[in-house]
């Protein structure tokens, strides 16, 4: 076979007759995920440490803390703080936790980790931030956490906003 002039030359029968180039995606990587409100958010790739899907048994409830915080996680000996993250940026809905599983998104800067719960993870996809607008109509409380914006459906006014995983890692609401 390797002596056949056809295998050398890429001429033979079984050869596709185009080659496929594959597009290289533009924009950045970013996970999309909503909140109990149905309000659909991203953060960049580059800042999340991992996602787990808990079930909710295994997320200790710590009392006299944050009402945001549903508790702590242990991943593989490490412990995490868990935050309802809709609860956070205002979201009136509560997270459901009578489920069998609870999605946490674990950000991360430096030696500070937190995990956020969500609703629904949707997907990773990649996010043109050149196309990304200035927030509108926003709530105060969710204001200082977002990078911008994009809007998926003008008609129906809905928008992909893109959150920033700093702020709401170095926020004060987690004394209160």
């Amino acid at each position: 076979m390797i002596g056949n002039p056809d295998f050398l030359t890429g001429t033979g029968q079984d050869q596709a007759p185009e080659f496929q180039e594959l597009e290289s995606p533009e924009g950045e990587l970013h996970l999309r995920f909503y909140v109990p409100s149905g309000d659909e958010f991203a953060l960049p790739a580059t800042g999340i440490r991992e996602v787990i899907s808990s079930p909710p048994d295994r997320i200790t409830p710590i009392p006299n803390v944050s009402p945001l915080l549903l508790g702590t996680l242990n991943v593989r000996g490490r412990v995490i703080w868990v935050a309802d993250l809709g609860q956070f940026l205002g979201d009136p809905t509560p997270l459901s936790t009578d489920r069998p599983d609870i999605p946490v998104i674990a950000i991360e800067e430096q030696d500070a980790m937190l995990g956020l719960a969500v609703d629904r993870i949707v997907d990773m996809d990649w996010l043109d931030v050149e196309e990304m607008q200035m927030p509108t109509n926003v709530p105060d409380s969710m204001a200082p956490f977002l990078h911008g914006e994009w809007s998926i459906d003008g008609d129906r006014n809905r928008f992909l906003r893109l959150l920033d995983q700093i702020a709401i890692l170095r926020s004060a609401r987690w004394a209160a």
